[in-house]
């Protein structure tokens, strides 16, 4: 018999872990990457981008150790 409630979360899990952590990596680092203005210019990343990239990266670090946590205490046991 499936556990249908079981599987939807593990569906949830694996979308937000699978897609979303990657996702927010990559907003991290679009964020901090120079951008070019129309006459060529380099232009730096401005504070509240740089803080919205540390946001992101600190949210995959977390999810991270998290993970290492919980598998560490033996997972959904």
């Amino acid at each position: 018999m499936i556990n249908w409630e079981a599987l939807i979360y593990v569906a949830i899990a694996g979308i937000v872990l699978g897609a979303g952590l990657p996702t927010l990596y990559a907003i991290g680092t679009k964020m901090l990457t120079p951008q070019t203005t129309d006459s060529g210019q380099s232009v730096p990343p401005s504070a509240g981008r740089k803080a919205v990239a540390y946001l992101c990266f600190a949210i995959c670090i977390v999810a991270i150790i998290a993970g290492v946590f919980f598998l560490a205490a033996g997972g959904h046991s």
